[in-house]
């Protein structure tokens, strides 16, 4: 499994945004700057956090994108999921069924039910994570892997 350049930067761009002092938000052409990414790319990606309702556009000339809730309200996981989708759901199965027009595993799968194990893993623990968590110091951290270490022992649990 990979991380998508989208997700990254998305989740770099809101962090950004999350931490800006000015009220006017944070532009475009700052974002670029700060991210050393394209203004076009920048603007894709503030129009899919905004569409994911998790910032706003302040207007006028000044204007920028702040945030449309505190940061202890905005769920890593959703905001991944906006970003590249989630990396197993229903229609997964219907997407790869190879050159037939039905999986010849969709009776028995344990390929499925592997994928359905690690999207589950994955749902209990970015749920857990706020961008609260991410725009702290390296503190906020420990509590992340604080959450990884009870997930691997629920994992061990089994």
């Amino acid at each position: 499994m990979k991380i998508s350049a989208q997700e990254e930067y998305g989740i770099r761009i809101l962090i950004r945004i999350a931490r800006c002092a000015d009220e006017s938000g944070f532009s475009i052409p700052q974002i670029s700057e700060t991210e050393g990414l394209t203004q076009h790319y920048v603007a894709k990606l503030t129009r899919l956090l905004r569409l994911g309702g998790f910032i706003n556009s302040t207007p006028g000339q000044k204007g920028g994108y702040v945030l449309s809730r505190p940061t202890s309200k905005i769920n890593i996981n959703q905001v991944l999921k906006t970003l590249g989708g989630a990396m197993f759901d229903d229609e997964f199965c219907a997407t790869h069924i190879g050159a037939l027009n039905l999986c010849t595993n969709s009776v028995d799968c344990s390929a499925r039910s592997l994928w359905k194990i690690i999207q589950f893993t994955l749902d209990q623990v970015l749920d857990k994570i706020t961008l609260a968590d991410l725009c702290g110091r390296e503190e906020s951290v420990i509590k992340m892997n604080a959450l990884l270490a009870v997930q691997e022992q629920l994992i061990s649990i089994k």
